[in-house]
């Protein structure tokens, strides 16, 4: 088999003519670049050089106004409007986005001034409960003789202003900060603190079906990008007064909110405490997406295999929540994560336990039988072909011999063209619009399998046993984990290509003895295989009926371990 292989390599004098052929460009334009500076405009030339001799002095009046970095945007709000706006301004004021509002409030007298960004707050609101409130007041509604005593964020709260949420700046810092997150800040003259009057309330996505965890039988709500629908979607789940959620600031440069949710009297305190420490180490300018987050936490980060579990799905994380586990939201994403996870959690589906317990169990025994198939079946047929075909029936070997009788290739090679080519579609799939996307998929993957066979590249058997892993690992419900299995799948082939059946025995038991050793938040990534329990079996390959699953997962370790009700 190698000697064939080697037979396919180019002659070495291909590699050096490929070699000068790379680098001639890259000199060319080497040469070119230390022409330009030389010949163009890589010196500077004596008139400019002149002119900024000569260059006019600034003018006075612009020298002695201070810059904006020389400005303190942490002082203190002093209630003098026009020095607070003068601070205001010289820190945020040169972004275009931002509009600064000013009038008069009509009862005292006063100036004022509203701060937002364009496009994150509801306009009709501010309009209708701040501005026309304030502008609209007549001198007896706002008594102003009484101005200087009266003037105060307590009076303006509870007599002035008709909205649910009102909250204080604590100083400039925190002022510039809210203002630029999407906050509307109300500034009066006399007042000495800002009134945040209107939360980020931008455009956003409408509430829609998971495109990544579509169900037949389910809710068919969501989550979206913002934060605050997606923790009132878990509220919604149902009324539950332990059910808690704490938010943290993470992103360095760029700040986002991110809220750890948990049942109090259900999850174990170290678990929460775990998560909690590893969220506040987080140290990184930005966190764009919640894989971020679970990239940043994770026990091993080399392990192929994902240790925290993302999804769209609220009622997923409520029933996860009530097992025990502890849900990780960020603001800007609809992906939450679950952890601790295991990996039997990755082959199930919520559908499982909306369907009775028999249906719900066929298909999960369905889902581990095709995670294994689409692992393992390429080294399999490399193995069986290359190295054992003794071990295969004698008339499915004969006709495994005829197709491919004309091919002329080894089975490793043939193996990798038709599998990175169905990897290639797959992926263009994904990335094309959505009305050409799965046309794309379909139609390229009959036309190349078709045309291979056609071309005697490869075998119609072979085709078979791709098109069946491929298919296999479609029916993995966690996107990320086929991914993993999609990687792995080549690490067997290679195994597979080098021992035979014993390369792939190696590769299953070095798989085996990874997960092993891999941890979730300090849970065996294989529980309750290793450390087996016995208790957590009646949800792992069999869903067994709701009436006889009576205690929570004991790898959790939970306060409360029976659940309540039955």
């Amino acid at each position: 088999m190698w000697s064939t292989i080697i037979s396919y390599i180019p002659n070495w004098t291909i590699f050096m003519q490929a070699g000068i052929t790379f680098v001639i460009p890259i000199g060319v334009y080497h040469m070119y670049k230390s022409l330009y500076f030389y010949v163009g405009s890589g010196k500077p030339s004596e008139n400019n050089s002149a002119s900024s001799q000569t260059a006019a002095p600034p003018d006075k009046e612009n020298a002695a106004e201070p810059e904006p970095q020389q400005l303190r945007p942490d002082a203190v709000i002093t209630g003098n409007l026009a020095y607070d706006l003068k601070l205001i301004k010289a820190a945020i004021g040169q972004n275009s986005d931002v509009n600064f509002r000013e009038f008069v409030v009509r009862g005292f007298q006063a100036r004022a001034v509203l701060m937002y960004v364009n496009g994150m707050q509801d306009e009709e609101q501010i309009n209708k409960q701040v501005m026309q409130p304030l502008m609209m007041m007549d001198k007896q509604e706002g008594r102003g003789e009484l101005l200087p005593d009266r003037l105060s964020c307590e009076y303006v709260k509870e007599n002035l202003l008709p909205l649910a949420q009102i909250s204080e700046a604590k100083d400039m810092k925190d002022l510039q900060e809210s203002v630029l997150f999407g906050y509307t800040a109300l500034l009066i003259d006399g007042m000495p603190h800002a009134l945040y009057v209107g939360l980020p309330n931008g455009a956003n996505r409408a509430i829609t079906e998971p495109t990544s965890e579509a169900l037949l039988r389910g809710p068919r709500l969501g989550f979206t990008e913002v934060l605050s629908e997606n923790t009132s979607m878990l509220r919604r789940q149902g009324l539950n007064k332990n059910l808690e959620m704490k938010t943290y600031e993470v992103g360095n440069l760029m700040k986002k909110k991110l809220v750890i949710a948990y049942i109090n009297n259900i999850v174990n305190q170290d678990l929460l405490q775990d998560v909690t420490e590893r969220i506040c180490k987080i140290d990184m300018d930005y966190i764009a997406e919640s894989g971020y987050v679970e990239q940043l936490i994770e026990d091993n980060y080399l392990s192929p295999f994902q240790q925290t579990q993302n999804t769209e799905r609220p009622d997923r994380v409520i029933s996860a929540l009530l097992e025990g586990r502890i849900a990780i939201l960020l603001d800007g994403t609809p992906f939450a994560l679950i952890v601790p996870v295991t990996f039997s959690m990755l082959l199930q589906s919520p559908e499982d336990y909306y369907e009775r317990w028999l249906p719900g169990s066929l298909l999960r025994l369905m889902r581990f039988g095709a995670s294994f198939m689409a692992l393992m079946a390429p080294a399999l047929y490399i193995s069986f072909i290359s190295f054992h075909p003794g071990l295969i029936p004698t008339e499915l070997a004969i006709s495994i011999i005829l197709t491919r009788a004309g091919v002329p290739f080894p089975s490793v090679i043939e193996v990798m063209i038709l599998e990175i080519s169905i990897e290639i579609l797959r992926e263009a799939g994904i990335r094309l619009p959505k009305p050409i996307g799965p046309a794309m998929g379909i139609v390229g993957g009959l036309i190349i399998g078709d045309a291979a066979v056609q071309a005697g590249i490869v075998s119609p058997f072979l085709v078979i046993v791709v098109a069946v892993t491929a298919i296999s690992s479609f029916s993995i419900p966690m996107y990320s984990a086929g991914i993993t299995l999609r990687i792995l799948r080549f690490a067997g082939m290679i195994f597979a290509a080098v021992l035979g059946m014993f390369g792939t025995i190696l590769f299953f038991l070095l798989i085996c003895i990874h997960l092993t050793k891999l941890k979730s938040f300090g849970v065996p990534y294989v529980t309750p295989f290793s450390p087996i329990r016995l208790g957590d079996w009646k949800d792992l390959y069999l869903r067994a009926p709701l009436s006889l699953m009576r205690r929570r997962p004991e790898m959790l370790k939970t306060q409360i371990k029976k659940r309540r009700g039955k």
